[in-house]
């Protein structure tokens, strides 16, 4: 079988939407586990804790509680980093360098404009930190109001 050439490839349309599909059937389910699992109680992967560990080290400026700033991220320098990051995982995370989609704010849900596109293994990274600090629990929270009073 030949190598896959983009450049010859005939429907790159239909793929673009085939991969757009894809995301968006992935965003939809971790949101629906993020509505029944608090996020500080999810896994996303096997890897986790070295995914973690490892994001921690590679971006110690990163602050999963702020906002992403896009532009810095998908510059030539961020680029270069962020490959150099997901390319570890090549051998052991599935579709580790497929895109998927990523919000840009924790305190947000998906929307329009506040939605990313990034590959998959920035979306383990960054969710993997906000999951370990608790800052998706508000989803799971905001479905279960009812242990949210009990708790208090």
């Amino acid at each position: 079988m030949a190598p896959f050439d983009p450049e010859k490839a005939e429907n790159l349309e239909d793929m673009e939407k085939q991969f757009a599909v894809k995301a968006v059937q992935q965003m939809s389910t971790y949101w629906s586990i993020l509505e029944k699992i608090r996020g500080s109680q999810l896994r996303l992967t096997k890897m986790d804790d070295e995914i973690y560990e490892h994001f921690k080290e590679t971006f110690p400026e990163f602050d999963p509680h702020g906002t992403i700033d896009e532009d810095q991220m998908k510059s030539k320098e961020g680029k270069e980093r962020w490959r150099t990051f997901a390319n570890k995982y090549d051998k052991t995370i599935e579709d580790f360098n497929f895109g998927t989609l990523l919000r840009a704010n924790a305190k947000f849900e998906y929307g329009e404009k506040e939605t990313v596109f990034v590959v998959r293994m920035q979306f383990y990274a960054i969710e993997i930190a906000r999951n370990r600090l608790g800052l998706n629990d508000w989803i799971y929270e905001q479905n279960h109001p009812e242990e949210k009073k009990a708790a208090s």
